[in-house]
C-alpha cells in the first residue's frame, strides 16, 4: 500500500517562509511526477508546482519566482519551499505522485491528506 505523508504546514505572517515535505513510502517501483496541488475554502483544487519524469518543473503563475518545488529521489521526498507568502497563499496543500506499485502494469495517482497553510498577520 502507498502513502504519501505530508508535514511543514501551520501560520506565518504575510512575508515569512514555510518548508513542505510529502514523504512517499510503499510497494513504488516507479515514479512518474510528484506535484503540489492546493485547495483554499470555497475554491477547486489547483495545481501549485509540479515535477515531472526527465526533470521538467512547472509553477502556477500565482507562485512563479516566490516557491521552489523540489525532489530527493533516493527518499521518494517531495519538497515545496514557499518564500513571500501572501494571505492568498492561505490553503490546504496536497501531495500528489503519479507512480507505478510493484504488481502493476499502469500508473495512478495518490494524494496525501493535506496539511493546513495559514498565512496572516
Amino acid at each position: 500500500q502507498v502513502q504519501l505523508v505530508e508535514s511543514g504546514g501551520g501560520l506565518v505572517q504575510p512575508g515569512g517562509s514555510l518548508r513542505l515535505s510529502c514523504a512517499a513510502s510503499g510497494s513504488i517501483i516507479d515514479i512518474n511526477a510528484m506535484g503540489w496541488y492546493r485547495q483554499a475554502p470555497g475554491k477547486q483544487r489547483e495545481l501549485v508546482a509540479i515535477i515531472i519524469s526527465g526533470g521538467s518543473i512547472n509553477y502556477a503563475d500565482s507562485v512563479k519566482g516566490r516557491f521552489t518545488i523540489s525532489r530527493d529521489g533516493a527518499k521518494n521526498t517531495l519538497y515545496l519551499q514557499m518564500n513571500s507568502l501572501k494571505p492568498e497563499d492561505t490553503a490546504v496543500y496536497y501531495c500528489n505522485a503519479n507512480l507505478r506499485q510493484y504488481g502493476s502494469s499502469w500508473y495512478r495517482d495518490y494524494w496525501g491528506q493535506g496539511t493546513q497553510v495559514t498565512v496572516s498577520s
